[in-house]
């Protein structure tokens, strides 16, 4: 199998602190540095939310600039791709960073339950979220946390509301989600390819289920998640010391399926992405 695997880094997140593991960035300073020591180890993608200094989630445009700014200049190539999650905040607040066009953003088409509250994305918030992504020329990630928002996504498509060639995340094994369940996964990868047979998809493994479900993506031909914000462990009695490590053990597995792993340019050619402009 010679189709190149994007890694994509998830570097924080909105759940980690450092209390449970000392390597979880937190300021904008050490995502740089935690995402250029991934950059290096082979992950292509950026997934970046940021965080207040008392390290609870947040959307500030401010701190998402500053980001961008760092990881433009010491990881060259790289996509950045912004969180509009609903745990950094409510309503057009989760897309305020938009307008400083990262080149990819998360979009979740709809509503389903976390481990203790509803993750809410109402229609019109999510047509105005992707609203603003055709403005300031962003690819979505379509995260898809049931089986219903692979169709959902599909419909947008075909309606224009998000253009051009999909890229569907299945998240699984959050509590109360979409469970980590091979047969599932399985399905889910069929019905992309049935609803939208050209779309790029990859999937992201929520804590001691990250390895395997990078396992099947990779042998299943897809791309593949991995970082601190999904999993802050390498085992059950070892903390992951960095995103890089992850990345790496990730890259390990591409080794296994003969899968080279895809460089930046690469994934931006895969996804139909702009190179930058100093490329």
């Amino acid at each position: 199998m010679t189709t190149p695997c994007i890694i994509c880094v998830a570097i924080t997140g909105s759940v980690p602190t450092k209390a449970n593991n000392p390597a979880v960035p937190i300021t904008v300073q050490e995502q740089i540095e935690s995402t250029h020591e991934a950059f290096e180890a082979g992950a292509s993608i950026c997934h970046a939310h940021v965080r207040n200094d008392d390290q609870t989630p947040t959307s500030d445009p401010e701190r998402f600039a500053r980001l961008k700014e760092g990881l433009e200049k010491h990881c060259p190539g790289m996509i950045v791709q912004f969180s509009t999650g609903g745990r950094s905040g409510a309503g057009k607040e989760r897309g305020g960073m938009l307008p400083l066009r990262p080149d990819m953003a998360s979009l979740t088409v709809g509503s389903n339950n976390f481990p203790t509250r509803v993750y809410e994305n109402p229609p019109d918030l999510v047509d105005w979220l992707a609203g603003e992504m055709r403005t300031y020329d962003i690819k979505p990630e379509i995260e898809a946390f049931d089986l219903s928002h692979i169709f959902q996504a599909a419909k947008m498509n075909a309606e224009g509301k998000i253009p051009g060639q999909l890229y569907i995340q299945f998240v699984m094994g959050v509590k109360n989600a979409m469970p980590a369940d091979r047969d599932v996964f399985d399905y889910y990868v069929h019905t992309v390819k049935r609803l939208a047979p050209d779309a790029q998809w990859c999937a992201a493994g929520i804590g001691r289920h990250q390895i395997e479900v990078n396992e099947w993506c990779i042998a299943a031909g897809g791309h593949t998640r991995t970082g601190l914000e999904d999993n802050v462990r390498l085992d059950r009695e070892h903390l992951a010391p960095s995103n890089a490590a992850l990345v790496k053990r990730t890259a390990e597995l591409c080794e296994k399926y003969e899968r080279p792993v895809a460089s930046w340019r690469q994934a931006r050619e895969i996804l139909g992405l702009r190179l930058p402009a100093a490329a």
